[in-house]
């Protein structure tokens, strides 16, 4: 059986790391670049007495 190659796997989720906080950073710029409307990002429903 071959041994595990540990530096491998660290450097794997490392870049999976900073490959995920990239993509959180590029959302979070798209959303301050372009910023929803407060009326469209609730939709209003009135509740309705039973």
């Amino acid at each position: 059986m071959a041994t595990p190659n540990y530096q491998f796997e660290k450097r794997r989720k490392e870049m999976d790391k900073k490959a995920k906080k990239e993509e959180k950073r590029l959302r979070k710029l798209e959303a301050a670049a372009n910023p929803a409307p407060p009326d469209s990002a609730v939709p209003e429903t009135p509740a309705e007495p039973n």
